[in-house]
Formats: structure tokens, sequence, C-alpha cells
């Protein structure tokens, strides 16, 4: 079998709110973050991220975060599409502490790796409900960067 190969789809920068807090339990803890705006730019697929959308982190002490986001897309031809994106971020906790107090850090020294999953009602682009998608992300202090990739 051949290997799957990635091609270059969109970039997603999403603006975010002010974390909210909801404490945490045995092993963690659990905060939301809005996402309240932001862009997508590729070539088949370009729009604006709706004030509508979060994300639901669980943060493990074992140094690692669970993302869960959601979210939604107005293409630049009106469609409305729907985005879920399931990832993963960790690293040396010395990294982790700087991006939690909002500094700029080189992606590349931690992991940041999503899941996009898309869904439309919308004929123009219902084949992104039924393509896997993967993404590698940056964090930044009011905003996520996520390069997205088809799998072929």
């Amino acid at each position: 079998m051949r290997a799957p190969a990635l091609l270059p789809f969109c970039e997603i920068r999403a603006e975010l709110g002010p974390p909210i807090e909801k404490g945490g339990g045995p092993g963690g803890c659990w905060r939301i973050i809005p996402i309240i705006g932001g862009t997508v730019e590729g070539e088949r697929f370009s729009g604006r991220i709706l004030n509508l959308g979060a994300d639901w982190q669980s943060i493990y002490d074992a140094g690692y975060a669970e993302l869960d986001t959601r979210y939604v897309i107005e293409t630049h031809d009106g469609a409305m599409i729907d985005i879920r994106n399931f990832g993963f971020r960790h690293g040396p906790p010395e990294v982790l502490a700087r991006l939690a107090a909002g500094e700029a850090v080189d992606p590349a020294l931690y992991y940041m790796r999503t899941n996009p999953r898309f869904q439309t009602g919308d004929p123009r682009y219902r084949w992104l409900s039924h393509t896997m998608f993967i993404g590698t992300g940056e964090r930044m202090a009011n905003s996520v960067r996520v390069s997205v990739f088809e799998v072929l």
C-alpha cells in the first residue's frame, strides 16, 4: 500500500477570548477558551471565523493538554462550515509555562497537532465531510494558528 501524503489545504488563524477556568479534579483541570473570530485562507477554501465557538481544554498533570474545539467558518462564497478540531499539545514544562504566560514561543519547541473535521450541507463543500485532515498548530497570546493538510 502507498503511504498517505499531505497536501497543504488552508491556514486557520483563530482569535481567542479570555479563558474561563472550570476548576479541576484528580489529575488535571479544565478550561473553556472562546473563539471570537479569525480567518481561514487556502487555495480551495477561505473565509472568516464567526464569533461562535470555543476550545474545551483538559489540562493534565502529566504535562499535556487535550484540545477540543468547535466553531463556524463562513466561506468567501457564503457557505457555512462547521469545524470540530481535536488535538494534543505538550512539551517541556518551561516551554509550556512560557505559553501559559502569553509569551511568543517557537512552535518547534512543543507538539501541537490536531484532527480537523468539517461538516456542511452546502453541495460545493460537501466533500470536506468525508475527507481526512491533519493540522499542526502554534499558540500565541490571543490567537492560534493551525496549518491544515489534506490527507491523500
